[in-house]
């Protein structure tokens, strides 16, 4: 059994233990956090919603909140002397799925 959920901008794929990197929520470890924009559920046979399906949730498990590895972004211009070198590191909840309910 899978479900296709709507979660910051982003869609995910998810199933039962599955552990996912949301956007930063800026919530507790050991909190339940139910996902109610659920785009799809396939339990056997596939379920579409427009846009959501009605009655189907997934609750998740919040494990902790971090920062990710740092990407670079380097832009070069050849033969300009421009260059640009800039840092991210984005901030995410590290949340378990625990259950889908459709």
């Amino acid at each position: 059994m899978y479900a296709i959920i709507k979660n910051g901008g982003k869609q995910y794929k998810v199933q039962e233990g599955d552990i996912l990197l949301f956007d930063k929520m800026g919530l507790e470890p050991k909190t339940t956090v139910e996902i109610k924009e659920v785009l799809a559920v396939n339990n056997g046979e596939l379920k579409t919603g427009t846009p959501f399906v009605s009655g189907a949730v997934v609750t998740a498990e919040v494990i902790n909140e971090g920062r990710d590895r740092k990407v670079v972004i380097y832009k070069k211009r050849r033969r300009k002397d421009s260059k640009l070198k800039r840092g991210f590191r984005r901030d995410h909840t590290r949340v378990r799925i625990v259950k889908i309910a459709a």
